[in-house]
């Protein structure tokens, strides 16, 4: 599994490492290490259990080892848990030596033809458009997104996706299938995409874990922490990444 892969590449950061302060928001999460180091994921909301004393496992991590947190991605009984999780894996990645997204060329260091076709599973309107100047061949997958935002009303049906995406040639998903658990299979049902392109701010910035895989950039993102205090506060507010996106550090990393 390729959550395996990743905690198997943080270890070594999140070693020592201890939980200092976090925040769950309705669209993200957001914690801190005892280094200062933030990372943020997205709140996965469609699959919650039921109650309001579903979620008592956040009172208890503030001083929490970071490993011990961080395996939540991979064993967390809910997508909150498993966001948590991912959550410290963004923090650990900060401690690391990565490229910005500065240098890469608007689509990610991707070259794109205007023959090829563009598979993207998770909508992200800004990805959408960079990729739709260079090709009219894009095909989106959002399943929650379909259902609410009229300005995705091209959204595909998810019953589409088996017979639609080994047809890619490039394929843009977001770091939310770590945490709904579906980055495996989607990775199996692109194995023909001449490029895979992981994105979004939960992306696990480890590219030694993606290195056995078709996943040629991981587009995610660093946080500073001067701002933190700031930062925490909109995201308890139900603030998304439109709020936050001044303090974002966005990176692209080549997976080699």
């Amino acid at each position: 599994m390729i959550i395996d892969k990743v905690l198997e590449a943080a270890a070594p950061y999140l070693k020592g490492r201890t939980v200092n302060d976090f925040v769950i928001g309705l669209a993200l999460i957001g914690l801190e290490l005892d280094n200062g180091d933030i990372g943020i994921s997205y709140t996965l909301r469609g699959h919650l259990p039921p109650g309001c004393s579903a979620f008592s496992f956040a009172q208890d991590i503030i001083g929490k080892d970071a490993m011990e947190i961080a395996n939540l991605a991979k064993y967390g009984t809910d997508d909150v848990q498993r966001s948590v999780g991912i959550a410290t894996l963004a923090a650990a990645s900060c401690s690391q030596d990565l490229a910005d997204i500065t240098t890469f060329k608007s689509t990610f260091g991707v070259d794109v033809l205007p023959t090829d076709t563009v598979g993207m599973i998770g909508f992200i309107p800004s990805a959408a458009k960079m990729f739709s100047e260079k090709t009219e061949n894009l095909i989106i997958f959002d399943e929650a997104v379909s259902e609410f935002e009229e300005e995705a009303k091209d959204v595909r049906s998810m019953d589409e996706q088996a017979g639609l995406l080994p047809k890619c040639d490039i394929v843009i998903l977001t770091g939310t299938t770590v945490i709904n658990r579906t980055i495996d299979n989607l990775l199996k049902i692109c194995s023909n995409a001449k490029a895979i392109i992981m994105v979004g701010s939960s992306t696990p910035m480890f590219p030694e874990a993606f290195r056995s895989t078709n996943i040629k950039v991981l587009a995610g993102s660093w946080w500073g922490n001067d701002n933190k205090e700031e930062l925490f506060k909109l995201i308890s507010i139900a603030g998304g990444i439109t709020h936050v996106n001044k303090f974002m550090i966005k990176k692209a990393v080549p997976v080699e």
